[in-house]
Formats: C-alpha cells, sequence, structure tokens
C-alpha cells in the first residue's frame, strides 16, 4: 500500500484470523443458542418421562403389591415398568420422527456440511433420546420393583 500510495493511510488493520473469526461470529452464537436449547429440552423431557413414569408407578401402588403378593418378582415388576414406559417414550420417538421429518426444510439454514434429511444423525438423535427414556423409566421401575407386598397393599 506505501508503494502505490504514501498518502493514504490505513485504518481498521486485520489479520485474516480476525476477518475469519467476524465471518462466522453470527453462526458460531447461533450454534451455540441451539446447542444450549437442545440440551434443556433433553433434560426436560427426562424430567417429563420421569415425572409421568414415577407418577403412574404410584397409581398402580396397589397393583404393584398385589402382584408381587402373588409371586411376582422383582424382575417381572421391572419388566412391567420398564415395558409401559417405553411404549410411551416409542410412540413418543415416532411421532417425534414424523415431526422432525416434517419441519427439516425450516433448519435447512442453520445446517453446515449435513443434510436435513441425514440417516445417521437422526438415528444417533434417536438413539440418544431412547436412552435418555430408558434411564428416566428405569429410576420409578426399580423403585417399584422394591415394593413391599404388606405396605402396598395397606396403601389404601
Amino acid at each position: 500500500m506505501h508503494e502505490a500510495d504514501k498518502d493514504q493511510t490505513l485504518t481498521d488493520v486485520k489479520t485474516l484470523e480476525e476477518i475469519k473469526a467476524q465471518s462466522v461470529a453470527g453462526d458460531q452464537l447461533r450454534s451455540l443458542l441451539l446447542t444450549v436449547f437442545a440440551v434443556i429440552a433433553m433434560l426436560l423431557s427426562a424430567i417429563g418421562i420421569y415425572g409421568v413414569i414415577s407418577y403412574s408407578v404410584v397409581q398402580r401402588t396397589h397393583e404393584i403389591g398385589i402382584r408381587a403378593a402373588l409371586g411376582a418378582t422383582s424382575g417381572d415388576v421391572l419388566r412391567l415398568i420398564l415395558r409401559s414406559g417405553m411404549l410411551m417414550s416409542g410412540l413418543g420417538l415416532v411421532l417425534g420422527f414424523g415431526g422432525a421429518l416434517a419441519l427439516t426444510r425450516l433448519m435447512e439454514a442453520l445446517l453446515f456440511g449435513v443434510g436435513s434429511r441425514d440417516p445417521l444423525t437422526i438415528a444417533a438423535v434417536g438413539g440418544v433420546l431412547a436412552g435418555v427414556a430408558v434411564l428416566a423409566c428405569y429410576i420409578p421401575a426399580r423403585r417399584a420393583s422394591r415394593v413391599d407386598p404388606v405396605v402396598a397393599l395397606r396403601y389404601e
């Protein structure tokens, strides 16, 4: 620049790294916000599943006590509660998968290097959600499997 015009003043000089950082700052913020909201949504869904299954277990305490008194093992009770919880969670995953496929057009502008209907990403997210659902169902199911039949029958 000095060789072309000695009187020309230079202002706002930046390195290439600074220019690149400024150009992707908006995308990085958007990605960070999406990540934070996704984690919050995952926590809320886990808390919701846990709450629904816990409430269901409390409502079925008498039934669980009768099953235990008639010879159901703790493994049988655990499987019963897990099966009902995972049935509801599976239905939610199927409906969520349909909704995700329907709404991918809105998210396409935010995706870089990944297609809006990438099967690996959809399978990974579905697997993570199923894992969270299993964990959220397992805790109340484990508690239900330890119910003392005498206490459960005296409950009501």
